[in-house]
């Protein structure tokens, strides 16, 4: 039997070890109201927020306990948001493993993988919708599949682009900045896990998954893109390994002025999209992590996605919150990192660099979603700091004011002169819903460098207006827009000088008019 003066002990020891943890650290939900336990013989004091109440108010309601263990109403409720929050989670980090089955599923429907290359001679323009594709020059744009085995690409001369994988993992460049620089070349694509011989004579590009995207773009030759368009469709080839000797001929569809839709839904479909890439792709190609999001709301790789009415609605909801969530990102980014002036709305395409990090090995999570949200094409040729060399996207979907913009209203950007780029620039429009060009009168809803219609100051800087009427006689520096849309842009700098990169020169902001 405990006596008097040992209560008296340990309670003056709980005194003390409580002295001893400090002032209680601020929570997010203080933990008060429970009832004192008995002290017994071998009690140990508890600091606070070890122990449950009988009783939680939470963002998603109240919860009940007894001694510690959840009710069946609560566990019903904890249940319903741990889903809710993986199934978000889970969008934001599908969003590029989706993009790629819209963009591949649209090419696809043009004619059969491995044998089809749509190629767009007119150049991209508003009838396309794609995530901020560009119409400075002319796109090749294409998927392999290496399921049947190694795959030849012949790549032709004089071209500059990419390959990503189905997870938007960058695989390799090609053309300019690839192994054959610029000269044209053999690469030969060996599916996940090839064990055989590789025969030399080619560039060996090991992806992670079974189907991945190819694109370049062409440049003219004393501004005529025709030789360039012949150039690719006569040095163009693919074809397997084994039929090296006798290569199957290529179907060429031009998709210039053709209406196609390569953007991904934001409803219960994106599941089933994330699902079919899960199955046909090997685990590997992904990570644990995300693979273990993907797996708790029920997409796993050999297992079927079958949802039942309570996890469909869930995921029904995650979907419209996940793409809200990806809006606000990328429309209202909450991070100052994001900028790349203090003093300005402009904003980097590639924060933490094209691998999206804070600092090595850690990701930038938001930025990560925000890009595939947005954007398409992963290369660090896209994120280089060589003076001359690359490109740079500055954007912004906010005018001087903080404000998105109004498609009714007209707005003006100033480009001091010169623009510091050793071979063009240009300014386009996109769609906030579709992040694609917007669709207006114009084919192309472009201001360009490229242009010599395009007006310039006396001192050589550049006026351009937003606005669904031009001013007057400002039409070649103006893009429409339209009332009750709002729209957002990217300035495109293509061989970026000093002045850029010492911050320099810097673009104005777009200034809303009257």
């Amino acid at each position: 039997m405990t006596t008097r003066r040992e209560l008296a002990v340990l309670a003056a020891a709980a005194s003390a070890l409580r002295g001893a943890f400090g002032p209680a650290p601020a929570e997010a939900q203080p933990l008060t109201g429970t009832p004192t336990p008995p002290v017994f013989r071998y009690t140990t004091p508890m600091p606070s927020g070890v122990v449950m109440p009988a009783t939680v108010e939470t963002g998603f309601g109240r919860l009940n306990f007894f001694d510690g263990v959840p009710d069946a109403d609560s566990t019903r409720l904890i249940y319903d948001n741990l889903d809710r929050q993986r199934a978000l989670q889970a969008y934001l980090l599908a969003l590029p493993a989706v993009n790629q089955a819209a963009n591949r599923n649209a090419v696809l429907s043009v004619g059969p993988v491995n044998a089809t290359v749509p190629i767009w001679e007119g150049r991209v323009d508003s009838r396309t919708v794609e995530l901020t594709a560009n119409d400075n020059t002319p796109y090749t744009w294409f998927w392999v599949d290496l399921r049947n085995g190694p795959l030849v690409v012949e790549v032709p001369p004089g071209v500059l682009g990419l390959i990503n994988d189905m997870f938007y993992s960058w695989v390799a460049d090609v053309g300019i900045t690839g192994a054959d620089r610029g000269r044209g070349g053999k690469y030969l694509l060996l599916p996940p896990g090839h064990r055989g011989a590789v025969p030399e004579g080619y560039t060996v590009v090991r992806p992670k998954t079974f189907q991945n995207w190819f694109a370049w773009r062409s440049f003219p030759v004393n501004g005529d893109f025709r030789p360039a368009i012949e150039s690719v469709k006569r040095r163009t080839k693919i074809y397997p390994l084994s039929r090296a000797s006798n290569p199957p001929r290529l179907t060429f569809v031009d998709m210039s002025e053709r209406p196609f839709n390569m953007v991904g839904p934001s409803d219960f479909r994106f599941w089933e999209m994330l699902n079919d890439v899960v199955q046909v792709e090997p685990s590997s190609a992904s990570d644990p992590v995300t693979l273990g999001f993907f797996a708790s709301i029920g997409i796993q790789k050999g297992k079927p996605f079958q949802p039942d009415a309570r996890m469909r609605r869930i995921l029904t909801e995650a979907a419209v919150a996940g793409d809200a969530t990806a809006r606000a990102l990328a429309y209202r980014a909450r991070d100052p990192e994001a900028r790349i002036f203090s003093d300005r709305r402009w904003r980097y395409a590639f924060q933490g660099g094209y691998l999206f990090q804070h600092q090595p090995g850690v990701g930038n999570l938001d930025a990560r979603a925000f890009f595939f949200f947005l954007a398409t094409g992963v290369t660090p040729a896209m994120d280089t700091k060589i003076v001359g060399e690359g490109s740079t996207y500055p954007w912004t979907a906010e005018d001087s004011n903080g404000n998105a913009f109004d498609g009714g209203k007209t707005y003006r950007l100033h480009l001091p002169g010169p623009v510091p780029v050793r071979t063009f620039w240009s300014t386009i429009v996109y769609d906030t819903q579709t992040r694609s060009m917007l669709q207006t009168d114009n084919r192309f809803p472009s201001v360009t460098s490229q242009n010599p219609a395009v007006q310039k100051n006396a001192d050589g800087s550049v006026d351009i207006w937003f606005g669904p009427t031009a001013p007057a006689g400002r039409e070649s520096n103006w893009v429409q827009t339209i009332p009750g849309k709002s729209w957002f842009m990217i300035l495109r700098l293509y061989g970026p000088l000093q002045p850029w990169f010492d911050q320099s020169w810097k673009p104005g902001d777009i200034e809303p008019q009257g």
